[in-house]
């Protein structure tokens, strides 16, 4: 007998508080201020810690894919907080549409709250695909332009803060430089502002000329570029706090932005015309919405780079890098994108890179893990790590495998010289030797 699921409805917009799981930490701060423009009371959720995992475990099984079990445990414990007025309180979770078992989120989730005595919260979805064609949250024209205007600026503060930070004369000016801009951009978007392709572009270049203005001492350090699946790759729930430790070990860390996901997102709904046929309208209109979205981009990363920062190629040459490697058509998990954003990184000088993935997502393994080989073989620089999150992963074991990674980077550093051959050992994709630490 099917559940009758109490749904979010338009009235419950003025009533109820939606609390939403945290990824991206910046751009989604800045999405919270995109959401309140649009009548929503909402509140990005940062409660972690190895609790909110075992809460999840006690309600989904350990066969669900990583990020479920703890955007799930992280809705639990928030709503077992006694801080929420649960007659008054709505959650938002997000569907990925395809192949991704991300889209089954939202029926586990309304599964585990009837397990945990709240068969009364109401689960709302956002997504672009139609997936809840009962909901009542909507995603209408000018809030999509909102949240993309909250990603691009999200993106572009923690290019720069992660670019400053390391070499920061005063501890903490970089962050205290995001907080800044983060209250400044959200008063804009709260008056109706700062979300057209001429808003941001004038934008850009006052966010770069800030950062550029914080005293640095420059001095070399590893660089270390991290990407994986999207949750896992953006959560310091799910990945134990990467960014922080990486840091912790003097490096410079690169994350690739999260419109770069976005846009990959688009575009295999025009690739799918390619591949498979069906309506020329969306391959019509997926290339618009694509070639607006470079044009903010571009004036984004120009921004970027005329202030003396390192900027990455936009997603249009992103597209191009996987060629001869992997197919446009694998777009499972975060498919060829994966590829691509090892591929840039080593290309821009973060040759050190650490995949971060939910251990049993097959899509990621196949076009993360998978791939690591032939790019070592294409770069022989490369110093590529991937490391798998699950319940039953130890933190202290995947710092160690990820410091095993480091004493080769610092090696390098140190003593720069010509890449050496592949041992066997990472050949395979294990660690790296020991005659190399």
């Amino acid at each position: 007998m099917e559940y009758n699921y109490p749904k979010f409805t338009p009235e419950m917009k003025k009533t109820h508080t939606i609390l939403i799981p945290n990824m991206a930490i910046t751009q989604f701060r800045l999405l919270e201020y995109a959401l309140r423009y649009d009548g929503y009371k909402c509140e990005i959720l940062g409660n972690c810690g190895s609790a909110v995992a075992q809460l999840g475990l006690k309600y989904v099984h350990n066969d669900t894919c990583y990020p479920a079990l703890l955007v799930i445990g992280q809705f639990l414990d928030a709503l077992n907080s006694g801080k929420y007025d649960l007659e008054h309180t709505a959650l938002l979770i997000t569907q990925t549409g395809g192949g991704c078992r991300a889209s089954n989120y939202i029926h586990l989730l309304r599964k585990a709250l009837v397990k945990a005595g709240y068969p009364n919260i109401p689960v709302a979805s956002l997504n672009f695909s139609g997936l809840e064609k009962d909901s009542g949250f909507q995603m209408t024209l000018p809030l999509a332009r909102r949240a993309i205007a909250s990603v691009f600026y999200g993106d572009m503060l923690c290019a720069l803060r992660n670019q400053v930070a390391p070499y920061e004369n005063e501890k903490g000016a970089a962050d205290k430089m995001v907080d800044l801009w983060v209250q400044r951009l959200g008063r804009v978007l709260l008056a109706g502002k700062g979300f057209t392709s001429r808003e941001m572009k004038h934008t850009f270049p006052l966010i770069a000329k800030d950062f550029k203005s914080i005293p640095v001492t420059r001095v070399p350090k590893v660089k270390v570029g991290v990407v994986g699946e999207i949750y896992v790759k953006y959560s310091p729930l799910g990945n134990n706090d990467l960014q922080k430790f990486l840091e912790s070990q003097d490096c410079e860390v690169n994350f690739p932005g999260l419109m770069g996901f976005v846009q990959y997102c688009i575009f295999n709904m025009g690739e799918d015309h390619v591949l498979y046929g069906g309506k020329l309208a969306m391959k019509m209109g997926t290339d618009q919405l694509l070639n607006w979205l470079d044009s903010v981009e571009r004036s984004m990363l120009k921004a970027e780079a005329d202030a003396g920062f390192y900027a990455p190629g936009p997603f249009k040459e992103l597209v191009e890098k996987p060629e001869g490697i992997i197919s446009l058509g694998a777009k499972m998990g975060e498919g060829w994108l994966l590829t691509a954003e090892m591929i840039e990184l080593v290309q821009g000088g973060y040759g050190n890179i650490v995949c971060a993935q939910p251990f049993g997502c097959l899509p990621n393994h196949i076009v993360g893990k998978g791939m690591v080989n032939k790019i070592r073989a294409m770069y022989p620089g490369a110093n590529i790590t991937p490391i798998d999150y699950d319940p039953s992963a130890t933190r202290v074991n995947q710092e160690n495998r990820i410091k095993l990674m480091l004493a080769v980077a610092k090696e390098r550093l140190n003593a720069p010289a010509e890449a050496k051959p592949l041992t066997a050992e990472e050949i395979a994709g294990g660690a790296p030797s020991l005659s190399h630490v």
